[in-house]
């Protein structure tokens, strides 16, 4: 198939983080002391974490045991769950362990991220550190640390350096998310390692997850019960194996830890490493919305590496035209359509007139190597001259990406970079990894690290969650990880309902490169899947609201030039920005409809977007600021039901307080401009 697809000294270690919420009732006892939890709460003291030393019955096992959990105002949102690493060739570290001490310390500081959805990020938690050690014989130390945001609670193992356990490997962990309601999940089960993460997020109780499952994170958890939603996700993936989540035989409600393992490594060995070395954060957030969760999505970046680079100047985020989706198509033009140089700067012509940072050229510029198993990124073919095409789009003030195969830039990675710094290109689009083993993980660093010596960007497909590492190297502007629209090129998986879905699911943990703008837009019973000159699923208006709705720093401008000129709603795609500055969830349930706002400087663009049900939102506008504003509405036509490229555009003068009605057709949606009048 075809895809695109501060414990100071450990702060830069990585992490494995699972985010806890609201700590159970602690016992009148020093913390630390057996069967005593270690408790620490989230500043504004909704959620809290607790760690514990306990000897519980069946069907937990047998002997005193580390255990944490998690409530959130005073509701149990986890029960007691295990804890522990499982070493390969060595007893496991779990049990028959004593405290040596804990440390709490609160941090309260703020950062800017230029490059996401959030641009001044709260960075606020209080911290514990419980120090372990084995109470027999070999005496091996194990630190588990806790952090308790308002946004959600994270933890993480690390093993100190020490002569007892210089050398490890890690077989497993024993890490558990013991739910402590009935539950269903939005899950992604894909039932292995080697894939491109890409998939619907099926709603699934967590009793039917079977201890061989292999589900994908995130994983949006409900609680109808508890009314409590929770998600899980991890930060901070450096060095280390991807985590899944399999059930766990004779507990209701309960996941366990499944970590990805390299190709050619044995099945119990994914994690080879040395001490000191700290896992990735397990993160949990919990709540009864999720739409929060989206507004908070930057806690997996709180939790992950500070910038690495001197310089982000250099960085641009934007819109790229495209030429795969539409397969680099174009009609009424003096030149064979294709994969070639004509192609190529008709689709910079096409961008430059209308304000686009990018051109980005897709698979087959290359010839194959001799061995005929790759292609030569070393070499561009004939009828398409690259440096000539990246020339020509410099100027005309749009900037080349180039799309190059894994394992082709793995052989030649410090001489394609050179060469195409060398040419002027912009940056790389790498794909078709579709791992997350540890071998893997350190592949996506070195990429990230040695593009930005090149000043060159990256966007990763068939690729894994995002847990992270663009905070460190923001010059990985997007990735894919995510089913997106160019499934509609074969398949009716693309539907509203998924598009709505996905918000609340994938883009929890960072930008998702969905590739929206699909300019021939269908009714359900109309869509028609096929290869040249793509249909979408829904209305033309849903397609716009994904700009401002899809989380992305780099975003496609999916079909080809002739689609969008003259059309309705290109002056959306046109004015859109792609970073910004704030955003809000003003609406919104997993799989029926998102309402979104987020603002750029003074201005606020809104997305809405609705399954195959037809709604009407009363869109308040309390978010603005003082005095007038002029909302630019791009709304379902009258008859966007039938014809799902009708598409109605009006202007209004506004302010706080106002309302805004909208009615999104079935597979509907609407977009808004609200500019300040001076």
């Amino acid at each position: 198939m075809r895809t695109r697809s501060g414990l100071t000294a450990l702060s830069a270690l990585p992490v494995l983080f699972a985010l806890l919420i609201l700590a159970g009732a602690c016992a009148p006892a020093k913390d630390g002391a057996s069967g005593a939890p270690m408790s620490v709460s989230s500043p504004d003291g909704s959620l809290a974490i607790s760690l514990s030393l306990a000897s519980k019955p069946q069907p937990y096992l047998p002997g005193e045991r580390l255990y944490y959990r998690v409530t959130f105002k005073g509701t149990a949102v986890l029960a007691d769950s295990p804890l522990g690493l499982d070493l390969h060739g060595a007893p496991p570290l779990d049990h028959d362990l004593e405290v040596l001490g804990v440390e709490k310390r609160s941090v309260d500081s703020t950062w800017e991220n230029a490059f996401g959805a959030q641009r001044l990020v709260p960075d606020k938690y209080n911290e514990l550190v419980a120090r372990l050690r084995e109470k027999a014989a070999p005496g091996r130390r194990l630190d588990v640390v806790l952090r308790a945001y308002d946004e959600g609670v994270a933890f993480r193992y690390v093993l100190p350096e020490q002569e007892a356990l210089a050398e490890f490997t890690i077989a497993s962990e024993a890490t558990g998310f013991y739910f402590a309601h009935d539950a269903e999940a939005f899950a992604l089960n894909l039932g292995r390692w080697d894939t491109s993460n890409e998939g619907e997020y099926a709603r699934t109780p967590l009793g039917d997850i079977k201890p061989a499952s292999l589900v994908n994170l995130p994983l949006l958890v409900e609680m109808p019960g508890a009314k409590l939603w929770a998600a899980l996700l991890e930060a901070d993936l450096t060095d280390y194996a991807g985590m899944y989540v399999g059930g766990v035989a004779g507990v209701d409600n309960a996941l366990t830890t499944r970590l990805s393992v390299p190709p050619r490594r044995p099945f119990d060995q994914p994690v080879i490493g040395k001490t000191p070395k700290a896992t990735p954060w397990r993160v949990l957030m919990a709540g009864p919305d999720p739409a929060r969760f989206i507004e908070r999505s930057y806690l997996v970046l709180n939790l992950s590496a500070p910038c690495a680079l001197a310089d982000t100047s250099w960085i641009r985020p934007g819109k790229a035209a495209w030429d795969w989706w539409s397969g680099s198509y174009a009609t009424g033009v003096p030149f064979k359509p294709g994969m070639n140089t004509a192609t190529m700067k008709h689709y910079i012509d096409f961008a430059a007139r209308h304000g686009f940072e990018y051109m980005l050229v897709d698979a087959g510029w290359a010839p194959m190597s001799e061995d005929g198993r790759l292609e030569d990124i070393l070499r561009y073919r004939p009828e398409v001259d690259v440096p000539a095409i990246v020339a020509y789009g410099k100027s005309k003030g749009v900037a080349t990406l180039l799309w190059v195969e894994w394992q082709a830039l793995d052989r030649h990675m410090d001489e394609a970079m050179a060469l195409y710094e060398k040419w002027g290109a912009a940056g790389i689009k790498v794909d078709y990894m579709n791992r997350d083993d540890q071998d893997m993980v350190n592949y996506y660093e070195k990429v990230v690290r040695k593009a930005a010596g090149h000043r060159l960007t990256v966007d990763f497909h068939g690729a894994y969650k995002p847990t992270g590492l663009r905070r460190a190297y923001p010059n990985l502007l997007t990735r894919e990880g995510v089913m997106g629209l160019e499934y509609s090129k074969w398949s009716d998986r693309i539907t509203p309902e998924y598009d709505v879905t996905i918000p609340f699911t994938r883009m929890l943990c960072g930008p998702m490169d969905f590739t929206p703008g699909a300019m021939r837009n269908a009714a359900r019973d109309r869509f028609v899947a096929r290869d040249i000159a793509p249909m979408s699923q829904g209305t033309r208006a849903h397609q716009l609201a994904m700009y401002v709705v899809y989380e992305s720093p780099l975003v496609m401008v999916s079909d080809y030039p002739e689609a969008y000129e003259g059309q309705p709603g290109l002056e959306f795609i046109e004015k859109v920005p792609t970073v910004w500055d704030e955003t809000r969830v003003l609406a919104g349930k997993p799989a029926d409809m998102i309402v979104l706002a987020r603002r750029k400087g003074e201005s606020w663009y809104v997305g809405a977007m609705t399954d195959w049900e037809a709604r009407e939102v009363a869109l308040g506008l309390d978010f603005l600021g003082v005095g007038d504003y002029e909302a630019r509405v791009f709304t379902d036509g009258p008859d966007a039901a039938t014809e799902a490229t009708s598409l109605a555009i009006e202007k209004k003068r506004v302010m706080a307080g106002d309302k805004l009605d909208l009615r999104l057709a079935p597979g509907g949606g609407a977009a808004v401009i609200l500019t300040p009048i001076r």
